[in-house]
């Protein structure tokens, strides 16, 4: 089973050029940036507020 998931977002087109430039500068695709800043944004939030606990469903 794929855990994946896909988002979308609406975004100004110099933002975006400019998103791209960056992700290029740092060898990344705009995807793999976008889940390093996702990424680095939780574990700055967890150093500082803990670790976040997610509910587990029931099987």
């Amino acid at each position: 089973m794929n855990k994946q998931k896909h988002i979308s977002i609406r975004i100004d087109e110099e933002v975006l050029k400019k998103f791209h430039y960056v992700s290029r500068y740092n060898g990344r695709s705009a995807s793999g940036q976008i889940l390093y800043l996702i990424n680095q944004c939780i574990r700055e939030f967890e150093k500082e507020q803990g670790e976040i606990e997610l509910e587990r469903p029931n099987p």
